[in-house]
């Protein structure tokens, strides 16, 4: 009993210590802000739609995860090398790890050495990108990609146009 105790409890901490890496200080971006992108997630034959809204906040990176007819699934700050909670949505850690992965795929190549500890990326020969623990991106465009986690869904992304007339 106390054996399967500690391996609960060790595969509990296994799990915090893997999180997906974030830059060191808050990066420029391939595409200027506000920022608007459709996520489509598929895991098993499920395919979910979201619209994520990406906002600079001073020295902030505000997420905003909506679904389809607009109600909220997860807001976070990305302030100090931090996630952050913001408004009364619960924790959803997906989404902060998705975010994370969002922010490695939308920085420029360039600024990947400076804003990422060297052994937590690579590129590849193809253009291909990969974040660990488990992430791996591949670009038809800048603003259109497939995030895979190696053990969970597929996230396509793509970058909604701007309204007219804003």
């Amino acid at each position: 009993m106390i054996r399967a105790i500690l391996l609960g409890l060790c595969l509990l901490l296994g799990a915090c210590a893997t999180q997906t890496p974030l830059p060191h200080t808050r990066p420029d971006l391939v595409t200027p802000l506000p920022l608007s992108l459709h996520i489509q997630r598929e895991q098993a034959d499920q395919r979910q739609d979201w619209l994520l809204v990406l906002q600079a906040e001073g020295e902030e990176l505000r997420w905003s995860l909506f679904d389809p007819l607009g109600v909220p699934l997860a807001r976070q700050r990305l302030s100090q090398g931090r996630w952050w909670d913001d408004g009364l949505l619960p924790p959803n850690a997906e989404a902060r790890e998705l975010f994370a992965a969002l922010l490695f795929a939308l920085t420029p190549a360039e600024a990947l050495p400076t804003g990422y500890a060297r052994d937590s990326w690579a590129l590849t020969a193809e253009g291909r990108r990969r974040l660990n623990p488990a992430w791996r991106i591949r670009y038809r465009a800048p603003l259109d990609f497939t995030l895979h986690n190696i053990p969970g869904p597929d996230y396509r992304v793509q970058a909604l146009a701007p309204e007219e007339g804003s």
